[in-house]
């Protein structure tokens, strides 16, 4: 039977414990089982042993958000899953820092990921968690941080005197015995989107972290929404009231890559802005970036490559040059193609295509199923470096099913 959280973390808040986790190395999973022989062999309990073996795989998996913190931090499961990556949490600390913003409540605070890039900017930090366990990962993990105070309660109870900002990150799971399932009700998170309208209405300055899901009739009409890609991954909706909103922003796409952070703004309330023209697929295919389509700033994309949609309903776009732009992928069009399965099969055959990638959008066809049939037996998507590859895209314009061959325009270096 799994161990709960709370027996995962127990054994390591004692010397014992921090001292035998701090002496392990980086974690690979090929040696965990003759480390928990060796770990078992010199003396330590199974349960200590569990607990530093899990901690251990866990903050190599928490390098991807937090670098090299990592090693020096406590994490659960579910804590990190939900965890801001730090370059993220930093640019909301810096919407704080930026207003004159002294002293901020992080409510519902998890691992403390924002805290951490709160106190960092020299903003005094109240932590406010609700769950015990994690509470006690987020005491540790600010330790070097004088300025921040962990408070282990229900964030909806806690007194907010003095505190001129706010920042929530709602909890949107609910845990089961059957594991955890996403809430998609703003108003079922906890605590619930009235809730942080409260706390805009009573003037504090407030930003809240929903996910990149959000409906756009569900976002307050007093805030501005701020989509945000990490590398291609949309990973929020946050949305800021008051003096961290910024003057005559409605939406933005904020897309942090490998080139940098580059944003696209709208003063323009959702479904407002320009209207991109539709056109053929012609040039080259663009690929928005998925906190673009999220903000609704597609069309102004296309404007802004002086492009056009290949449908008015669809998130492609095309244009007769290239031009690069962080918030699209780039793709050459090739060739396209009526969407036949049977004509594409031998298309693929001709070609002699034993690599298939396949994008869609618009279209009710699952790619793996897609590719499984149009490749011959024993050829998969994964096998790269052998035979020859291609893309497809999979979309409608009008009334058409299409198949359009495109080749991924390199990314600038």
């Amino acid at each position: 039977m799994p161990q709960a959280p709370q027996d995962q973390i127990a054994p390591l808040l004692t010397p014992e414990g921090w001292d035998l986790l701090a002496s392990l190395k980086p974690y690979r999973e090929d040696a965990s089982f003759e480390l928990n022989a060796a770990l078992r062999k010199a003396g330590h309990t199974p349960e200590l042993v569990s607990a530093v073996l899990t901690q251990s795989r866990l903050r190599t998996k928490a390098e991807a958000k937090f670098g090299e913190f990592a090693g020096q931090m406590l994490f659960t499961q579910a804590g990190l899953e939900q965890a801001t990556r730090l370059n993220v949490a930093a640019r909301h600390a810096q919407r704080f820092a930026a207003a004159g913003i002294g002293h901020v409540a992080d409510l519902g605070c998890g691992l403390g990921a924002d805290s951490l890039a709160l106190a960092s900017l020299d903003i005094t930090v109240t932590a406010v968690e609700m769950d015990e366990t994690t509470a006690a990962c987020a005491t540790v993990n600010l330790i070097p941080f004088p300025n921040a105070t962990v408070v282990h309660a229900d964030a909806t109870t806690v007194p907010l005197d003095g505190i001129d900002g706010v920042w929530l990150d709602p909890a949107r799971r609910v845990t089961s015995t059957s594991g955890t399932k996403r809430i998609w009700d703003p108003e079922a998170f906890s605590p619930p989107l009235s809730f942080v309208e409260g706390l805009a209405a009573a003037g504090k300055a407030v930003g809240v972290k929903m996910g990149p899901g959000m409906p756009h009739d569900s976002v307050p009409g007093n805030c501005e929404a701020q989509w945000v890609s990490v590398g291609g991954d949309v990973t929020e909706a946050a949305l800021w009231f008051n003096a961290v909103r910024r003057p005559g922003i409605r939406r933005s796409a904020l897309v942090l890559g490998p080139g940098g952070a580059a944003e696209l703004t709208s003063a323009e309330d959702f479904g407002g802005g320009p209207a991109a023209p539709v056109g053929p697929v012609e040039g080259y295919l663009y690929e928005p970036d998925g906190a673009v389509i999220r903000a609704g700033l597609v069309a102004d994309v296309a404007l802004e490559l002086g492009g056009h949609l290949v449908d008015e309903h669809i998130a492609y776009i095309c244009s007769p040059g290239l031009l690069d732009t962080p918030f699209a992928r780039a793709y050459q069009v090739r060739e396209v193609m009526p969407y036949n399965v049977k004509a594409l099969k031998a298309w693929v055959k001709q070609e002699g295509i034993t690599v298939l990638d396949i994008k869609k959008r618009g279209m009710a066809v699952t790619p793996e199923e897609l590719r499984k049939q149009l490749l011959a037996p024993g050829r998969t998507a994964g096998k790269k470096g052998a035979g020859k590859t291609a893309t497809l895209v999979l979309t409608r314009i009008g009334e058409d099913r299409v198949a359009i061959v495109v080749d991924p325009v390199p990314d600038p270096q």
